[in-house]
C-alpha cells in the first residue's frame, strides 16, 4: 500500500493513493480510539478497517485521515485541521475537489461542521454509529458514573474550558442533529449492544424529520454479524453520487 506520512500543526496524517485512481477523495474522521503517528494507524493495524481501506483504494479512492488531536470531540481546533489537511490534500494530489467523507463515532461531530462550513466540497457523508450531539452523548453517559466524568475531563481538555462550564453551555445552546445541507448522508448503526439500540431513538426522530422533508438521505441499520459488508454500502452510496463533478 504506497501512503504519505505527514505532519500539519504536530499532528500525523496520512493519505493513501490507489493503483488506478478514480480522482476522487475519501476523508476519513475516526471515533475516540482511532489514532494515527509517525509509522502507523488505527486503519492499517486494526484487521476490519485495513480490510475497509483496501478495498476503497482497490475501488480508486484516494484515501486520507488524521489523528486530530486525539479525543477531540468535535473541537473547533480539531475543525480547522480537518479543513487545512483538506486543503494540504487539493493542492498537492491530483484530485476532485469535491470529496466524500467517512465519520464514525465520534468523528461524526467534526464531520458535520465541516458540512456546515465548506458543504460546496463535500458530495456526500456517511457515518458509522455515529455521536451526533454532545447533548444527547452525554445524557447516556449519566447512568455510568465512571465513563460520564472521563467524558467531560476529555471534553474539557478538548475544548479548553472548565468541565461544568462547558457542560452548561453543551446543555443550554442550540444542537442541530444534521445542519441543512443538500448533501446527502447515510448513516449505518450497527447494533452491537443496548447502548446503541438506545441510541437509535435519536436516529428514529431523524429519520421521521428527514421524511417529513423528503430528503434523500437515510439510516440503515446492520447486526454484527454483516459488520463486513459495511464497505460496500459505502461504496455503492459513493458511487450513485459521482455522476456529477
Amino acid at each position: 500500500m504506497e501512503s504519505r506520512n505527514f505532519q500539519l500543526d504536530a499532528e500525523w496524517n496520512i493519505v493513501h493513493y490507489p493503483e488506478q485512481p478514480l480522482g476522487f477523495g475519501i476523508l476519513i474522521i475516526g471515533d475516540e480510539r482511532h489514532f494515527v503517528d509517525q509509522n502507523t494507524s488505527f486503519w492499517l493495524q486494526n484487521e476490519g478497517k485495513n480490510l475497509q481501506v483496501q478495498s476503497l483504494l482497490k475501488e480508486g479512492y484516494t484515501v486520507f485521515y488524521s489523528n486530530l488531536y486525539g479525543k477531540n470531540w468535535g473541537s473547533e481546533k480539531a475543525v480547522k485541521l480537518a479543513k487545512r489537511l483538506y486543503e494540504h490534500i487539493i493542492r498537492s494530489e491530483i484530485m476532485n475537489d469535491k470529496i466524500h467523507i467517512i465519520g464514525e463515532g465520534m468523528g461524526a461531530l467534526v464531520a458535520l461542521k465541516l458540512l456546515h462550513d465548506m458543504d460546496e466540497y463535500v458530495r456526500s457523508i456517511v457515518l458509522i454509529n455515529p455521536i451526533l450531539s454532545l447533548q444527547h452523548h452525554l445524557e447516556l453517559e449519566k447512568d455510568r458514573k465512571f465513563f460520564y466524568k472521563k467524558l467531560v475531563k476529555e471534553l474539557a481538555i478538548a475544548y479548553e474550558q472548565e468541565g461544568e462550564e462547558l457542560i452548561f453551555q453543551i446543555n443550554n445552546v442550540d444542537d442541530p442533529t444534521i445542519f441543512n445541507s443538500s448533501v446527502p448522508i447515510k448513516i449505518i448503526h450497527v447494533l452491537a449492544d443496548g447502548r446503541a439500540y438506545k441510541q437509535s431513538d435519536l436516529l428514529n426522530q431523524l429519520s421521521d424529520k428527514w421524511k417529513n422533508e423528503k430528503t434523500s438521505n437515510s439510516i440503515c441499520y446492520v447486526v454484527p454479524e454483516k459488520r463486513q459488508q459495511i464497505v460496500n454500502q459505502i461504496i455503492r452510496f459513493f458511487e450513485s453520487h459521482e455522476e456529477w463533478l
